[in-house]
């Protein structure tokens, strides 16, 4: 084995020189960034550092400008390229289809003209239904053809990617095991006709979801609490339910975005003791953007830090800690 595929293989995340423009604003600037597999890495800096909209193009809710990302050895999240034409691999099969049809008509076959439109609308009617699906292989085939499409968020949680949100975004008016069930959907095998005539493996797959909910609640801190309102939760408590449902997804990868925001210090050291657990009990690797650096430097296995967009430094915390750009970045240029 290479020493190149060696380190694809310890990297679970690998971003190469992401580049996020908003008209003339550079707010992300050629940042190269890994996350070994099996980690705890934390991205700091200033606030307008760039933090937000780097996490968000990782994520897929914002194409980046140039550059690329790849989650788990695959190409998940770049520019766009050629996806005008995807529209042609819809309609190309039907087409052949039609123009078969009509060489059967003018040869004189009985009925093959009308068996051939029959047989088109079908596969318009299935590429059409592999556009909303996009199986991994349906993917494949267009990177293939030239034709890229960046993830979105929903592409990115069914490959492993979890997270939770500066700002919480529960279903409030949910009960708690109802949030995170909602987590578990991209990962429920029933489909829509098991869910409407209540099928045996529709009772079986909810019942098993049911228990798999109470345990995450459970692993969280939340145990006893699966039928209250989301709403009705103390702040800290919505905080641990948001991270019940990341989980549910059966993530690879966990973000958490600000996490600590608002807790009071009893809380933030429950929640370092929590993400700890994660990457021990779970084998889980963690993204972590936070601003309490104690929590940062006490759990981290890797910092990165960011300034006006850029990378301006990376290593183990006490690295960090003493490199003279950071204090800079935050503390500000000493006095001449």
């Amino acid at each position: 084995m290479t020493e190149e595929t060696r380190t694809e293989t310890r990297n679970i995340l690998v971003a190469d020189k992401v580049t996020r423009r908003f008209g003339g604003l550079v707010a992300v600037n050629e940042v190269d960034f890994t996350i070994p597999e099996g980690s705890i890495v934390s991205l700091i800096g200033p606030n307008g550092a760039g933090k937000t909209t780097f996490f968000n193009v990782l994520l897929g809710i914002i194409d980046p400008t140039s550059g690329a990302v790849e989650f788990g050895g695959r190409r998940m999240i770049a520019r766009p390229r050629r996806i005008a034409m995807e529209s042609v691999v819809w309609v190309l099969p039907s087409v052949v289809v039609l123009l078969l049809g009509m060489a059967l008509e003018a040869a004189g076959v009985v009925g093959g003209f009308f068996a051939t439109v029959a047989i088109a609308i079908v596969l318009l009617m299935t590429t059409l239904l592999l556009a909303i699906i996009r199986p991994a292989w349906y993917q494949d085939a267009l990177t293939r053809l030239g034709i890229f499409r960046s993830a979105r968020p929903n592409d990115m949680v069914a490959a492993g990617v979890g997270r939770t949100f500066q700002n919480i975004r529960l279903f409030k008016n949910m009960t708690a095991v109802e949030n995170v069930l909602i987590g578990m959907h991209s990962r429920m095998d029933a489909n829509p006709a098991d869910a409407f005539f209540s099928t045996r493996r529709a009772r079986r797959e909810e019942g098993k979801s049911d228990r798999r909910a109470q345990e995450l609640l459970n692993y969280v801190g939340l145990k006893g609490i699966g039928n209250e309102l989301a709403r009705n939760l103390p702040y800290g408590d919505q905080r641990r339910l948001e991270i019940a449902r990341a989980l549910a997804s059966n993530p690879k990868l966990l973000l958490l975005d600000e996490p600590a925001a608002g807790m009071n210090p009893k809380e933030t050291a429950d929640l370092m003791r929590l993400i700890s657990r994660l990457r021990r009990d779970l084998k889980l690797t963690v993204l972590l953007i936070e601003h309490d650096m104690k929590l940062v430097m006490g759990i981290s296995d890797r910092v990165t830090v960011m300034e006006a967009g850029r990378k301006i430094s990376e290593g183990t915390p006490e690295e960090v800690r003493r490199d003279p750009r950071v204090i800079e970045a935050y503390l500000g240029k000493p006095a001449a």
